[in-house]
C-alpha cells in the first residue's frame, strides 16, 4: 500500500473521531421570528439586556453544566421595528462535544453584564445575571455515522423567554443627583 494512502486514510479516520454536533445559537431565527422567537427582556420592562452583557450557551449533562464557546453578546437597540434588537444576541455556530447530530442534548442559556467578567461573578455581585429554564433539542452537524452527510446545524427551537434582574450601572447624572439630595436633606437637618 502506498504511504500516500495510509496517511490519508489516517488523517480522514482522525477527523471523524473528532466531529461535533453543532447547533445555532441564536433567540430569534427567521423572518420576524417565525421559527423562534425567544426575547431576553429586563425584568419589569420590554427592554432587552443590550450591548453591555454577554450570553453563552451550556451543555447539561449528568447533573454538571458544561460552558460552550463561542460567547456572544446582545444586540444594541435599534429604531422603529428594530427598538426590539437589543432582546437578542449576535448569532453563533457552537459545537457540542461528545454529541453528535440526530442526538439530543440538554441546554441552559446564561447572560451576565460583561463589565462583571463572569456569570458567576455576577452572581456573586448579586445582580446583572439571568438564565434560562433546562431545554431539549435535537443537534445537527456531524452524525456519528460517517455514510450519512452532516446536517446544518439546529435551531434552539424549544428556548423559551426569559426575564432578567438586570441592574445596569447607575449614570453619572444619576449619582450626582443623589449625592446633591443627601447634602440638601444633612444641610436641612443642621
Amino acid at each position: 500500500m502506498n504511504p500516500i494512502h495510509i496517511a490519508l486514510a489516517v488523517v480522514l479516520t482522525t477527523v471523524s473521531c473528532f466531529a461535533q454536533g453543532q447547533v445555532n445559537f441564536a433567540n430569534r431565527v427567521g423572518a420576524g421570528g417565525a421559527i423562534l422567537n425567544a426575547p431576553v427582556f429586563i425584568q419589569g420592562t420590554q427592554n432587552g439586556p443590550g450591548p453591555d452583557y454577554s450570553v453563552q450557551l451550556l451543555l447539561s449533562a449528568n447533573g454538571s453544566l458544561t460552558p460552550l464557546t463561542p460567547i456572544s453578546t446582545f444586540n444594541s437597540p435599534g429604531t422603529g421595528a428594530a427598538a426590539i434588537s437589543s432582546q437578542f444576541w449576535a448569532p453563533k455556530t457552537v459545537e457540542v462535544p461528545g454529541v453528535f447530530g440526530g442526538q439530543t442534548a440538554t441546554f441552559v442559556v446564561r447572560a451576565w453584564y460583561t463589565s462583571l467578567g463572569s456569570y458567576g461573578a455576577a452572581l456573586a455581585a448579586g445582580g446583572g445575571y439571568a438564565s434560562s429554564d433546562p431545554f431539549t433539542v435535537v443537534v445537527g452537524g456531524a452524525s456519528q455515522d460517517p455514510s450519512v452527510p452532516p446536517s446544518t446545524p439546529a435551531n434552539l427551537t424549544t428556548l423559551k423567554s426569559f426575564n432578567a434582574g438586570f441592574f445596569p450601572e447607575p449614570s453619572t447624572i444619576t449619582i450626582g443627583l443623589l449625592g446633591a439630595a443627601v447634602l440638601l436633606l444633612f444641610r436641612r437637618r443642621q
